[in-house]
């Protein structure tokens, strides 16, 4: 039986992972909040860049947090030894004692999670209380807390008590909820002894009064920025993940002709057009705007038109103008250590998350 190629073989769109710049970029978390531990936020696939590849390299870190139970588990089995945090909690009693038997620690979002973990005949596990301090999306209220606290602190399952909470703003950090939300953490959790996170990447780097016991890097340690002002590179951030194609073809299309789906592009001149092999099938964003910059060879050059389910085409003018010979094979960047991730998500309007995200769970990977 002749065995399927994998998609790696039949796709030149491919992503590599440096792993000494996640190394780098945790060192900087380290630098910024010299006096916090590290919960290194590796979700989604460590954000597309591979859960066990980032694991390994972020072994300084003191713990890892994924987002249900099914990612801790995964990376139990894979031999991680480190406390491993699910933000999400657990939903069923099943995974209630898969938490335990893997020794996770879950976050207590909600009420009924406190009831269900009280009535629960287990051994002792560890966990985080997280609270709503005005973000509004997963939370216990401030006037449940207490209520919350004392509820699991009599319950024989639970060992460990710690307290978390989660920026809506951060990323501006002269938002007058920033503070609002630290006071009322603050507010609530200065009656226990108990350990506490609030910042993640932007808070990290511009918000050092919420750093706490523990911070909780994300974005920053896939060398993005996570701020609105200032760039990856301001904050001595490298990029990790690399994504790269090939021109596949390269033709001259007449002035006046249009390239692509929906005709929503002309050539105003004569003009050589490329074609790149990577599209939204790719992971590519779909929704990345004429003009979106691409590394053909080391020219920068922008796409035109819209982008296909595999491939892109790209204006050629610059390497023409410059007698520099353009050929199907040529290598291209469509981000990484050359061309920032951010810069084309600003022209995709989205954010490098998504980019990352879907890219990284798409593409293969070298």
């Amino acid at each position: 039986m002749m065995q399927a190629p994998s998609r790696q073989s039949m796709r030149l769109a491919q992503i590599n992972i440096d792993g000494s710049a996640l190394t780098h970029n945790l060192s900087r978390v380290r630098a910024s909040a010299p006096n916090s531990r590290i919960m290194a936020v590796i979700k989604a696939n460590a954000y597309g860049h591979g859960v066990i590849t980032a694991a390994q390299h972020l072994e300084d870190a003191d713990a890892f947090a994924l987002v249900v139970v099914a990612e801790a588990v995964e990376l139990r089995r894979a031999g991680v030894t480190r406390p491993l945090i699910v933000l999400q909690g657990f939903n069923t009693p099943d995974e209630l004692q898969t938490c335990v038997d893997h020794e996770l620690q879950p976050v207590i979002h909600q009420p009924w999670q406190a009831e269900m973990l009280a009535c629960a005949t287990t051994k002792p596990l560890d966990v985080w209380i997280k609270l709503d301090t005005g973000m509004h999306r997963l939370g216990i209220q401030a006037e449940d807390a207490a209520r919350v606290y004392d509820q699991l602190n009599a319950a024989g399952t639970v060992r460990t008590i710690r307290f978390m909470s989660h920026f809506a703003n951060a990323d501006d950090p002269e938002n007058t909820l920033n503070n609002s939300q630290i006071e009322s953490f603050i507010n609530v959790t200065s009656a226990y002894r108990a350990e506490r996170s609030m910042a993640n990447s932007a808070a990290i780097v511009a918000l050092p009064s919420s750093h706490m016991d523990w911070v909780r890097p994300g974005i920053m340690l896939y060398g993005s920025s996570p701020l609105l002002d200032k760039s990856a590179g301001e904050l001595d951030l490298k990029p990790v993940m690399t994504l790269t194609s090939s021109l596949i073809s390269v033709q001259q299309i007449q002035k006046g002709e249009a390239i692509g789906y929906g005709s929503t592009w002309r050539c105003p001149e004569t003009m050589p057009v490329g074609v790149v092999a990577v599209g939204y099938g790719d992971g590519y964003p779909r929704h990345a705007a004429t003009g979106t910059p691409v590394l053909v060879g080391d020219q920068i050059c922008p796409v035109v038109g819209r982008v296909s389910m595999d491939s892109i085409c790209v204006d050629l003018r610059g390497k023409d103008r410059q007698g520099v010979s353009v050929q199907a094979g040529d290598p291209v960047q469509l981000w990484g250590n050359e061309l920032h991730v951010d810069e084309v998500a600003q022209h995709a309007g989205t954010i490098s998350y998504e980019l990352l995200c879907h890219t990284g769970n798409t593409a293969g990977l070298v």
